[in-house]
Protein backbone atom coordinates (compact mmCIF):
# COMPACT_ATOMS: atom_id res chain seq x y z
CA UNK A 1 0.00 0.00 0.00
CA UNK A 2 1.60 3.57 -1.09
CA UNK A 3 1.21 6.35 1.70
CA UNK A 4 -0.69 8.47 1.72
CA UNK A 5 1.34 12.50 1.07
CA UNK A 6 1.09 14.38 4.41
CA UNK A 7 -1.34 17.44 2.80
CA UNK A 8 -3.98 14.62 1.35
CA UNK A 9 -7.02 14.71 2.70
CA UNK A 10 -7.74 11.53 4.79
CA UNK A 11 -4.15 11.32 6.57
CA UNK A 12 -4.18 9.74 9.42
CA UNK A 13 -1.90 11.36 12.07
CA UNK A 14 -0.88 10.63 15.65
CA UNK A 15 -1.24 14.14 17.87
CA UNK A 16 0.50 14.62 21.07
CA UNK A 17 -0.20 17.39 23.21
CA UNK A 18 2.47 17.94 25.78
CA UNK A 19 2.73 20.63 28.36
CA UNK A 20 5.15 23.21 27.66
CA UNK A 21 5.30 24.60 31.18
CA UNK A 22 7.13 21.37 32.55
CA UNK A 23 10.51 22.53 30.25
CA UNK A 24 9.79 26.00 30.53
CA UNK A 25 8.68 26.93 34.28
CA UNK A 26 9.15 24.23 36.39
CA UNK A 27 12.86 22.92 34.46
CA UNK A 28 12.06 19.48 33.60
CA UNK A 29 14.69 17.78 31.37
CA UNK A 30 14.03 17.93 27.85
CA UNK A 31 14.18 14.13 27.63
CA UNK A 32 12.08 13.31 30.42
CA UNK A 33 9.29 15.27 28.98
CA UNK A 34 9.90 13.64 25.19
CA UNK A 35 9.78 10.26 27.66
CA UNK A 36 6.49 11.36 28.81
CA UNK A 37 5.31 11.81 25.16
CA UNK A 38 6.48 8.72 23.92
CA UNK A 39 4.42 7.03 27.20
CA UNK A 40 1.24 8.70 25.84
CA UNK A 41 1.60 7.98 22.14
CA UNK A 42 2.68 4.44 23.18
CA UNK A 43 -0.42 3.80 25.36
CA UNK A 44 -2.57 5.15 22.99
CA UNK A 45 -1.84 2.68 19.81
CA UNK A 46 -2.15 -0.20 22.47
CA UNK A 47 -5.72 0.65 24.16
CA UNK A 48 -6.52 1.35 20.39
CA UNK A 49 -4.70 -1.74 18.78
CA UNK A 50 -7.70 -3.27 17.28
CA UNK A 51 -9.34 0.06 16.06
CA UNK A 52 -9.28 0.01 11.82
CA UNK A 53 -7.44 3.49 11.84
CA UNK A 54 -4.37 2.35 14.39
CA UNK A 55 -4.03 -0.86 12.00
CA UNK A 56 -3.84 0.81 9.02
CA UNK A 57 -1.39 3.50 10.43
CA UNK A 58 0.97 0.79 11.70
CA UNK A 59 0.50 -0.75 8.45
CA UNK A 60 2.67 2.57 7.13
CA UNK A 61 5.33 2.06 9.42
CA UNK A 62 7.96 3.89 7.75
CA UNK A 63 5.25 7.08 6.78
CA UNK A 64 3.96 7.30 10.63
CA UNK A 65 3.10 10.62 10.90
CA UNK A 66 3.02 12.65 14.25
CA UNK A 67 2.36 15.98 15.16
CA UNK A 68 3.53 17.36 18.31
CA UNK A 69 2.09 20.57 19.97
CA UNK A 70 2.03 22.38 23.00
CA UNK A 71 -0.31 22.80 26.10
CA UNK A 72 0.65 26.06 28.27
CA UNK A 73 -0.15 23.98 31.44
CA UNK A 74 -2.15 21.40 33.17
CA UNK A 75 -5.47 23.12 33.22
CA UNK A 76 -5.15 23.62 29.52
CA UNK A 77 -3.93 20.00 28.95
CA UNK A 78 -6.85 18.63 31.24
CA UNK A 79 -9.80 21.00 29.17
CA UNK A 80 -8.24 19.60 26.25
CA UNK A 81 -8.63 15.61 27.31
CA UNK A 82 -12.61 16.66 28.50
CA UNK A 83 -13.05 18.18 25.16
CA UNK A 84 -11.81 15.64 22.87
CA UNK A 85 -13.82 12.97 25.54
CA UNK A 86 -17.01 14.95 25.22
CA UNK A 87 -16.61 15.12 21.03
CA UNK A 88 -15.92 10.93 21.26
CA UNK A 89 -12.02 11.63 20.65
CA UNK A 90 -10.26 8.24 21.52
CA UNK A 91 -6.82 9.86 23.51
CA UNK A 92 -5.04 8.99 26.17
CA UNK A 93 -4.06 11.26 29.04
CA UNK A 94 -0.65 10.68 30.22
CA UNK A 95 -0.86 10.91 34.07
CA UNK A 96 2.84 10.34 35.50
CA UNK A 97 3.09 8.15 38.97
CA UNK A 98 3.62 8.49 41.24
CA UNK A 99 3.62 11.89 41.42
CA UNK A 100 0.22 11.80 39.98
CA UNK A 101 1.01 14.53 37.73
CA UNK A 102 -0.78 15.19 33.76
CA UNK A 103 1.91 15.62 31.74
CA UNK A 104 0.90 14.60 28.21
CA UNK A 105 -2.16 13.24 25.92
CA UNK A 106 -2.17 11.35 22.75
CA UNK A 107 -4.99 10.38 20.20
CA UNK A 108 -5.37 7.19 18.71
CA UNK A 109 -4.18 7.37 14.92
CA UNK A 110 -6.99 9.50 13.00
CA UNK A 111 -7.76 11.61 10.10
CA UNK A 112 -6.05 14.65 10.54
CA UNK A 113 -9.24 16.84 9.07
CA UNK A 114 -11.60 15.15 11.80
CA UNK A 115 -9.55 16.40 14.71
CA UNK A 116 -7.77 19.64 13.91
CA UNK A 117 -10.56 21.97 14.51
CA UNK A 118 -10.75 20.58 18.41
CA UNK A 119 -6.73 21.15 18.70
CA UNK A 120 -6.32 24.66 16.31
CA UNK A 121 -5.32 26.50 19.14
CA UNK A 122 -2.80 24.54 20.46
CA UNK A 123 1.07 25.44 18.30
CA UNK A 124 3.53 22.85 17.52
CA UNK A 125 5.95 22.16 20.89
CA UNK A 126 9.29 24.44 21.05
Amino acid sequence: MAATGAGSPGRLVQYVVVRTDLVHQLSWPLGAVITQACHAATAAIHLHYRDPETQQYLEELDAMHKVVLGAPDEAALSNLSETLTKAGVAHKLWIEQPENIPTCLALKPCAKETVQPLLRKFKLFK
